[in-house]
């Protein structure tokens, strides 16, 4: 660690917070692989999908908190947040793609600098170190970052990050409003609002033709866009 200091990481003390709809195809593979790397505290969020998301991720030895309805990715981060903080003892919270996008190794590069005491949120940048990225992601999360920027005043190189951290503190004041994908630039707003210590540390993003398909598409990042600027306006 920088300066010397100890990160005091420990993988019983990190609690994984999934958000999946229609993921039977991933999430047991997802959920081996982190019990395999040692991570045990796996809350899945299962938003009203209409597979066997919920009973293959319940079978793979997951918390499943079940929505009855599809309520979007920000419906399933703020029910994640609020079941690992009822559920778990866990000091650190991991918010992880459930389409297989996300290295399990790069949950130890966002949590260290929470564990160190450096941060308290932590965004794993898939735009730090772009490689492997397709240019149309890359030119899609620019336009996001600048205006996650020009609205909430708060530049980060990937506000569209999955990948994310929190320090147990910080996760508890992430009250979370928005139901749809918009939630990730919303976060970073509750981040500026709340004077969160906040780090980016590069991740590396694992494309495949199934996760392309699950992800934003340029139409998708527009009305991200449009939903920001009218929430921003109507406060």
């Amino acid at each position: 660690m920088e300066g010397g200091k100890k990160s005091g990481f420990e993988k019983k003390n990190v609690a994984v917070i999934m958000p999946a709809y229609n993921e039977a195809k991933k999430i047991c593979s997802v959920i081996s692989a982190l019990k395999k790397s040692g991570y045990h505290n796996i809350i899945v969020v299962n938003d009203g999908s209409t597979d066997a998301t919920s009973t293959l991720a319940e079978k793979s030895g997951a918390i499943v908190v079940n929505h009855f309805i599809n309520r979007g990715l920000g419906g399933a981060l703020g029910t994640g947040i609020s079941a690992a903080l009822k559920f778990t003892s866990a000091q650190v919270f991991v918010t992880f793609d459930s389409d297989g996008q996300h290295d399990v190794s790069d949950i130890k590069k966002v949590v260290e600098p929470i564990f160190s005491g450096e941060a308290d949120a932590v965004i794993g940048s898939r735009l730090i170190n772009p490689e492997g990225m397709p240019l149309i992601r890359r030119f899609g999360n620019w336009q996001l970052n600048i205006i996650t920027f020009l609205l909430f005043g708060k530049m980060v190189t990937d506000s569209q990050s999955g990948l994310r951290a929190f320090s147990r503190d910080a996760a508890s004041k992430m009250r979370i409003q928005t139901n749809t994908m918009e939630v990730s630039s919303e976060i970073i707003s509750l981040i500026s609002e709340n004077h969160l210590r906040l780090r980016e540390v590069p991740i590396k993003a694992i494309y495949s033709k199934y996760s392309l398909s699950k992800g934003q598409t340029n139409l998708n990042g527009f009305k991200i866009a449009f939903k920001l600027f009218v929430e921003w306006l109507f406060g």
